[in-house]
């Protein structure tokens, strides 16, 4: 658990809260200065008979894409082989270099004499069937890679815009820290077993939300039935596209090490939730037990409002300002999924590095808002400085230095003990 040096301002909700009551209650709450919760201390979702999902997935998580609230976990940051599901990175390199117009989708990148070996036919792993010494453009490499699951498709692709797997996932791992995938990392583009492939499955949600989310029009690929290549058509191996109403993503993997999982999406009702599962011994297992949770969730959760857009949320203290504090709001309005029938309690906290020094900008992100639930984060959000807070005067910068050290000092003595 990470110190912070940060102000946590704490309320526990009961059911049936007004959006308007809760906020006012968060802004009221009064300011703690300690350690806020971590959030890889992952802990089993609630059981079936508290009105939770009683799932078998070694490794699970459901989440709601819009808010990225946590619905159910369990043991979500336990690192594991994400197998092929890895190859959502791949596609997250690939679409953001398009999307930058570093490369472009009509590029022909050369089938390698190594993935065609290690990727290919005859590998006997799952495959485009690429064509040694051919040359195929990234739009069909990409298919080949999300919809076939094509391990030959990846590898072409890692070669022609890195030079070789290493470099590529190099890439991979940097864009990870990028996205805030703390724990993830790859030694190839495809999944196949090697001991530098690990991730959550949180952070393959987390993953799955940002494909989503930042590349709309690319993420169409994943719900994409079948392709076909070098006149061999094969099927998407989602099973959920044909079996849930909505569904049209993600992706499956399976490797000895890692058992069999799924990143997996639907939208119903304007909803649109994200499961991952990972370790189960059988593919009729993932298949199902990704569906009953998808289906468990859009039965058991809606949306409800915590904060509007630019409504006050609470108050962070600032040093050395013309203000003693400065109002923390959010451009956006702040959601979180709750039980249909109310029974939720739920515990929201700002937490911020604090003082915060001025001058303040308006606009500036200060901290986040965190919320659990049943002992889950079930969703954060940023928070910005929803006012300007100049300089003060030079007494005023005098009188909180003075203050600062006090409190310092007696937080020191606190360490100690």
């Amino acid at each position: 658990m990470a110190l912070e040096a940060s102000t946590s301002r704490k309320l526990q909700i009961g059911p049936a809260r007004s959006p308007g009551l809760l906020a006012a209650l968060v802004a009221a709450a009064v300011g703690l200065a300690g350690i806020a919760y971590a959030a890889n201390n992952s802990v089993q979702g609630p059981k079936k008979e508290e009105g939770g999902f009683d799932g078998d997935a070694p490794t699970a998580i459901l989440i709601e894409a819009s808010s990225g609230s946590v619905l159910f976990e369990k043991n979500a940051d336990e690192l594991r082989a994400p197998s092929s599901m890895m190859k959502l990175m791949t596609a997250e390199v690939v679409f953001r270099a398009l999307k930058q117009g570093e490369i472009n989708p009509a590029d022909e990148y050369h089938v390698s004499e190594n993935a065609w070996r290690k990727g290919g036919a005859p590998a006997g792993g799952s495959t485009m069937f690429a064509a040694i010494h051919s040359k195929i453009s990234v739009s069909d490499l990409l298919r080949g890679a999300i919809i076939q699951s094509g391990n030959d498709a990846c590898m072409v692709l890692a070669e022609g815009i890195a030079g070789n797997e290493r470099a590529f996932a190099e890439i991979m791992t940097k864009r990870a820290r990028e996205l805030g995938l703390t724990r993830s990392t790859f030694a190839n583009s495809n999944g196949l077993p090697d001991p530098g492939n690990k991730m959550t499955v949180r952070e393959l949600a987390m993953l799955a939300r940002h494909i989503i989310q930042t590349y709309p029009e690319m993420y169409k690929l994943f719900g994409e039935k079948e392709f076909t290549w070098n006149k061999i058509r094969q099927q998407n191996r989602n099973p959920l596209l044909n079996s849930l109403e909505g569904a049209d993503g993600l992706k499956t993997g399976y490797t000895k090490e890692g058992g069999y999982g799924m990143v997996g999406s639907a939208v119903q009702n304007g909803i649109r939730l994200i499961v991952v599962v990972n370790g189960l011994e059988d593919p009729d297992d993932r298949a199902s037990e990704a569906k009953k949770m998808l289906e468990w969730g859009f039965r058991n959760f809606e949306a409800r409002a915590l904060f509007a857009a630019r409504q006050p949320i609470g108050y962070a203290k600032v040093f050395g300002g013309e203000s003693r504090s400065v109002k923390l709001v959010s451009p956006k309005p702040i959601e979180v999924m709750v039980h249909k029938n109310g029974n939720d309690k739920l515990i929201a906290r700002l937490v911020y590095n604090g003082p915060v020094r001025a001058p303040v900008e308006s606009g500036q992100q200060i901290g986040i808002v965190r919320v659990w639930r049943a002992g889950n984060i079930a969703m954060e959000a940023p928070v910005y400085a929803g006012e300007s807070v100049g300089m003060g005067s030079t007494m005023r910068r005098a009188i909180d230095g003075a203050s600062e050290l006090v409190i310092g000092a007696f937080r020191l003595g606190a360490e100690k003990l």
